[in-house]
């Protein structure tokens, strides 16, 4: 293989993962040059706190595909989650972490319900989410007496509402904002490097170090930069940090852990997988309370940002999370997928919906492009298997 085939299959060889990232840029900047405001430092901190939930749901539901399974449940779960918390907060009047720990835990129990049908009864994952999501939102409706309960206030509001600001002081703009920014893309750059010596030590291919470098330089300055406009507005928004600690922790174990590598594996080839030891059945159980539990998380993170409980919470959210994985490179058939490129997913979706909000573009116009959208992230899949079989 010659210089230049080799500089071909560096580049070549995660398309999917690379092309999303390049839609996701020409995305941003088309919002740019139509709405001058798009990027202003609100508008870039109204996008972190309006759409955080989307992504939560994102990164468990990109494990349920990678398995071959889906939940369609999981905007019901969010409604009933977040109507414990208000029940027990609200109504009940006890402290706002006691609210956290009720929605936990009936997120918890729903994903072992639906785990277990799932997993141990074998009815397919579509018919048992199908049913969750009745379920639960009838749950929903019975435990808020079909009516919103508002306000919550204090700390539990702050969670998607809060800023850490003026730890360090302030020169115009947030220097501790600044500061985890910063250390943020120090991981990042540890993280790529060694990434890179593992692969150097099995001999395989690696980009050279000109583009390594340039690649690392350009990450950090849109980080930075991202960071430097949340610090002229508000400051880090608490609801980036719960959703930063979710993207590494979920990043590390979908792709360092035996448990990670068995999901691929399951959604790969479930007979192959069972031949070689994976307990499948104890895999989809748990792919489904995983979910579960996130599907909570984000309950909690949407009635903290809209300070209170609504029958209705979390209409459509399951649509939004899927089409975030499919299209940040999910494949339909299971075995492939990343946190990385469900969450990319996600911010396309937010930053076409947030776009969209600013130029007016009517609510039915919106839902047509982001059904576009998803048609041909599903069908740039398609295309691209029948393209690598025909190459093999």
């Amino acid at each position: 293989m010659n210089a230049i085939d080799s500089v071909r299959d560096v580049l070549t060889r995660n398309m999917r993962q690379s092309g999303i990232v390049i839609a996701f840029v020409v995305i941003v900047a088309i919002f740019a040059v139509l709405h001058p405001s798009f990027l202003s430092p609100g508008n870039l901190t109204n996008i972190v706190l309006q759409y955080s939930y989307i992504l939560i749901l994102a990164i468990g539901m990109v494990m349920i595909i990678v398995a071959g399974q889906i939940d369609l449940s999981v905007g019901s779960v969010v409604a009933l989650t977040g109507a414990v918390s208000a029940v027990v907060v609200i109504r009940n009047g006890m402290p706002w972490w006691v609210g956290v720990l009720a929605a936990l835990f009936v997120g918890l129990l729903v994903g072992m319900w639906q785990g277990f049908w799932v997993a141990y009864v074998g009815i397919p994952g579509f018919i048992v989410t199908l049913a969750g999501m009745l379920i639960f939102r009838g749950l929903t409706f019975l435990v808020l007496d079909n009516a919103s309960l508002s306000p919550f206030g204090g700390t539990y509001y702050n969670i998607a509402n809060g800023f850490l600001n003026g730890l360090f002081g302030g020169y115009g703009f947030d220097v501790f904002t600044l500061v985890i920014f910063a250390i943020g893309v120090a991981g990042y750059a540890v993280s790529q490097w060694r990434s890179r010596r593992g692969k150097i030590a099995y001999q395989q291919q690696v980009e050279s170090m000109p583009l390594f470098v340039t690649k690392l330089v350009v990450v950090a300055a849109v980080v930075m930069w991202f960071g430097y406009q949340l610090s002229i507005s508000r400051g880090l928004p608490i609801v980036l940090i719960i959703l930063a600690v979710l993207i590494i922790a979920y990043a590390l174990v979908t792709q360092n852990s035996v448990f990670g590598r068995h999901v691929y594996a399951v959604g790969g080839n479930r007979h192959a997988a069972e031949l070689s030891g994976v307990k499948v059945k104890r895999v989809n159980f748990w792919i489904f309370v995983n979910m579960g539990v996130l599907a909570s998380v984000a309950g909690v993170v949407y009635s903290s940002r809209m300070n209170g409980a609504q029958p209705g919470a979390g209409n459509m959210f399951e649509l939004d999370a899927i089409a975030a994985c499919f299209i940040g490179g999910a494949s339909t058939t299971g075995g492939v997928g990343r946190v990385g490129g469900a969450v990319i997913g996600g911010l396309i979706m937010a930053v076409m919906s947030n776009g969209m909000q600013l130029m007016g573009v009517p609510q039915s116009t919106q839902q047509v492009v982001k059904g576009l959208v998803l048609l041909l992230a599903v069908a740039f899949d398609i295309w691209n298997k029948r393209r690598a079989s025909v190459v093999r």
